[in-house]
This record gives structure tokens, sequence and C-alpha cells, in this order.
């Protein structure tokens, strides 16, 4: 499993699969002052990687205390979170010029320890936001700092 995290102000999902009581212009999520999360689940990845990546994203020390320093998590600063499942983070781009994405979970294997992922983030403490699993999303956000973290899961055998 591979996170990219991404502190920020704000940031919002939006897709035309979605367009119902959110508004016409298909918003499915927004927060404010928090983490935007691309998580990309691989085959091999279980319902273990998924708590152990919530763990870790929930109190990752990415936001500054009053000296500036990097010493808080999203906890500490009663920040949200909003996940985007992103299959294209275990893409493995070492060969020719296009990607080749055989690490990544097929859907049917990925929603599972997705939802798992959410609900091990939730029982973290967090508020959680999220995309549409599967779907093709527009996202906005201002970065805050910028501070970006890619934080992969141990392997499992």
């Amino acid at each position: 499993m591979r996170a990219l995290i991404q502190r920020v102000d704000w940031a919002e999902v939006r897709s035309d699969e979605r367009v119902d009581e959110f508004s016409a212009m298909g918003q499915v999520s927004r927060i404010e002052n928090g983490l935007l999360v691309y998580i990309g689940i691989a085959a091999s990845d279980t319902i273990a990687a998924a708590e152990w990546m919530a763990e870790k994203i929930a109190n990752l020390r990415i936001f500054p205390d009053e000296h500036g320093k990097l010493n808080k998590s999203v906890q500490d600063v009663r920040g949200d979170v909003l996940t985007v499942s992103n299959f294209t983070l275990l893409a493995n781009a070492a060969r020719g010029r296009r990607p080749s994405f055989s690490a990544a979970a097929t859907y049917q294997q990925a929603e599972p320890v997705y939802q798992a992922f959410l609900e091990a983030l939730g029982k973290q403490g967090v508020t959680v936001q999220k995309g549409l699993f599967g779907a093709r999303m527009k996202i906005q956000s201002q970065a805050s700092g910028p501070v970006n973290v890619i934080v992969d899961s141990p392997h499992q055998d």
C-alpha cells in the first residue's frame, strides 16, 4: 500500500459520475485544514496493511507546533482527511515510456481493503471524507507548506 500525503488548507473532490445531493457540479467531498491522501492498493495488500497505514497517517507529525517544527499530527490540529483511491501510485515507469500498473490490485481486490482503511482511519478519531472509489474525479486543493510525504506499508509475507 502506498500513500501520497499532502498537507492542505483545503481540498475537494468532484465527479461527473455523481451529481446528486451535493450540487449540480458534482461535488463529492470537501475538507478544510488537514490532509489530502491519495492511496494506492497493491494486489498483495491486506486488511492489516490498511490498518497500519491508517494509524501511520493519523499520527504522522507534519503540522507545525508553536515553534514552527513539524511536531503535530492531523489529530493534534483537529484536521480532517480527504482520501482518494489512486491505483496509479503503484505505477512502474522503470522501462519504456508507458507505466505498468501490474502491481495494483483489481477493483474487486482493492475495494474491501480501501473500505477497511477508511474504517481504521475513522477509529483513529479522524474525520474522514472520501472520493468515489474507482471513479474519474477532479481534485482541487491548496497545498500548505508545501508538505508532501510518501509512505509505503511494510511488505507482508
